[in-house]
């Protein structure tokens, strides 16, 4: 039995139907708040629908939030869950500013109450956090870049980076984002239930993680909100850095399948990993609308504002050779055109 918490949103949805196709039992954990965070174009509530047709998914419409609650779940099931996987949050950078009590209480209390109870009732358990690259504020921004015609690049003589950013970039004295800043405490906090008290757990620091099912919104998912943007003709804004920030996108497939590698050979002492599309399947916001105009015969309409995001990254690729390394059965399967496809077929077919 696998519990997973945003069990309808994109990692969620796909850590759901990876284990519901392997005949394994589900246990849900999601009550919506995304629509609250980002109106009903962000609602994930068609995907609890699926899900609630197969009957090994049992869902619960919980708020993590919720001590008592989350605490009764971990107490009736204890033994029976094989592992957690946390990917409940609140996951944009913009509406943490607007409510900064919500976004802490969410993704750090949230993981508290989780941990907590994962150590006092399932202590046997993995737990799988999905953290981000965001932990490292804007620290990427003061490696060696260079402005090339459609994205920036890191100079080709800095050699510790030129595969990516990897775990030990520093965390400290940079400008996180309220968001940033909430997901940094949560990220400590499953590390340290890992050491501190000898359990199972794991922090993944995604990249840019994107796939067909993501319910994209202007303040959180880039790629999935770009293609909605092209195909039905609306204008999109880019904030800042002429629009050739760069970013590496990783399908939620690949990132799934890399939770499962650590669930089947988990380790001990909170582990850390980064986890991202590498730099064969990066690209910048100018490179990824050539892409999608390319593949979907549509003309984009958009413009480039001046002001770039609090703390946001201009260059960001995430060096994968630590979590290779340590499981080396894992590989990525989709490629950015691949992905890219699979997420216009799908726009395509679902307002058909």
């Amino acid at each position: 039995m696998i519990l997973i918490t945003g069990s309808t949103g994109l990692i969620g949805s796909a850590a759901s139907f990876f284990y519901l196709d392997k005949k394994i039992k589900v246990l849900g954990i999601d009550n919506n708040l995304r629509s609250y965070f980002f109106g009903n174009k962000g609602s994930n509530k068609w995907k609890e629908k699926i899900l609630k047709r197969n009957e090994n998914y049992k869902h619960y419409s919980v708020d993590i939030r919720n001590k008592k609650k989350i605490f009764d779940i971990f107490k009736n099931y204890g033994k029976k869950i094989k592992a957690v996987i946390h990917t409940a949050a609140q996951p944009s950078h913009d509406w943490a500013a607007k409510e900064p009590f919500v976004d802490f209480e969410v993704n750090a209390n949230g993981t508290l109450n989780l941990l907590e109870a994962f150590r006092l009732f399932s202590p046997h358990a993995s737990f799988v956090f999905t953290s981000t690259n965001k932990v490292y504020g804007d620290r990427p921004n003061f490696l060696p870049l260079r402005e090339k015609k459609s994205r920036f690049e890191i100079n080709s003589n800095h050699f510790f980076y030129k595969k990516g950013i990897n775990e030990t970039m520093s965390l400290d004295q940079t400008t996180h984002s309220i968001f940033g800043s909430s997901k940094v405490s949560a990220d400590i906090l499953v590390q340290e239930y890992g050491r501190y008290f000898n359990l199972k757990t794991v922090s993944f620091r995604g990249g840019c993680l994107t796939g067909e099912n993501h319910s994209g919104a202007e303040l959180h998912g880039f790629l999935s909100f770009l293609v909605k943007s092209i195909l039905t003709k609306k204008k999109y804004f880019i904030f800042g850095y002429k629009g050739k920030q760069v970013r590496d996108n990783i399908h939620s497939y690949d990132v799934v399948n890399a939770f499962n590698e650590f669930i089947k050979k988990p380790k001990y002492g909170g582990c850390v990993y980064n986890l991202g599309g590498g730099r064969s399947n990066s690209c910048s916001i100018l490179e990824a609308i050539d892409l999608i105009e390319k593949i979907s015969n549509t003309k984009s309409n958009y413009s480039i504002l001046k002001k770039n995001r609090v703390g946001d990254h201009i260059w960001w690729i995430t060096d994968n050779s630590k979590f290779k390394k340590d499981f080396p059965n894992w590989k990525i399967r989709y490629s950015l055109q691949n992905t890219l496809k699979k997420m216009i077929n799908f726009e395509y077919w679902s307002k058909s």
